[in-house]
């Protein structure tokens, strides 16, 4: 495979998914470990995307980076956020993680429903006190922050989530999948998505399209723990058949 097309094969998996990692990448474009090194490193030289530890992050995924903030599918993920402010009643407890289609709903937040947010995500937070009106609360889960994720990790956030029961819960989703359900690529991230569920009676996802039917290494949960799925499609779309067929609300 030429090396542009391992380029392009980069940046659409980064875009989809807004975090990847070398070992994920040298196994789909079947190249060594070297190879995906240097791909990435070249990438970042001319800021294509963000090269971290053990991988690379999309530049719309970390929106005070100092970089020009790119959003993939901005105009699909905006439809996204729309969709999923309609979800939303007067008074109530909202849990929400990162995520750049997250980060759009906050930025339609309405500013007559006395809110109440709960988030362990720091460039969220930063979002909310920026949207949300002053009849808001918005409370940071604070703790351990990953570096890659900029979301709070580890017992603390774990501990305080246990004392919330949110009415909603958005769920910054990068692999959603029929039979493999919702999915993530680190341990501690997923533990921190698991306790987020728990904490909430009411899950939804907002994802583009084509996050579905891709899964990775550490299980969140199954399927049909999610209440609703929102993407920009048609809720009626045979895309979404699978979906609907395990008695997920489509929207």
């Amino acid at each position: 495979m030429k090396k542009q097309q391992r380029h392009q094969i980069i940046l659409n998996e980064v875009n989809i998914h807004n975090r990847v990692l070398l070992t994920d990448l040298a196994v789909v474009l079947k190249v060594s470990m070297d190879t995906v090194r240097r791909d990435i490193k070249e990438l970042d030289d001319i800021k294509s995307l963000r090269k971290v530890h053990g991988g690379a992050v999309s530049n719309g995924f970390n929106i005070y980076s100092g970089r020009n903030r790119e959003v993939y599918e901005l105009e699909n993920k905006t439809i996204i956020a729309k969709k999923g402010i309609s979800l939303l009643k007067n008074g109530d407890v909202i849990l929400i993680s990162g995520g750049s289609t997250n980060i759009e709903l906050a930025k339609l937040i309405p500013q007559n429903m006395n809110l109440t947010f709960f988030t362990p995500s720091l460039p969220m937070a930063i979002e909310l006190l920026n949207n949300a009106s002053e009849n808001d609360e918005v409370i940071f889960i604070g703790g351990k922050l990953s570096r890659s994720s900029q979301l709070t990790v580890g017992g603390n956030s774990i501990g305080t989530l246990s004392e919330v029961k949110a009415d909603i819960c958005f769920l910054g989703t990068g692999w959603v999948d029929v039979n493999e359900g919702i999915t993530a690529i680190d341990w501690e991230i997923a533990q921190m998505k698991k306790a987020m569920i728990k904490a909430s009676k009411k899950l939804v996802s907002l994802t583009i399209s084509e996050k579905l039917n891709t899964s990775n290494k550490f299980k969140i949960c199954n399927i049909d723990s999610l209440s609703t799925l929102v993407t920009e499609l048609d809720p009626k779309s045979e895309l979404l058949n699978n979906y609907r067929n395990k008695n997920v609300e489509l929207l």
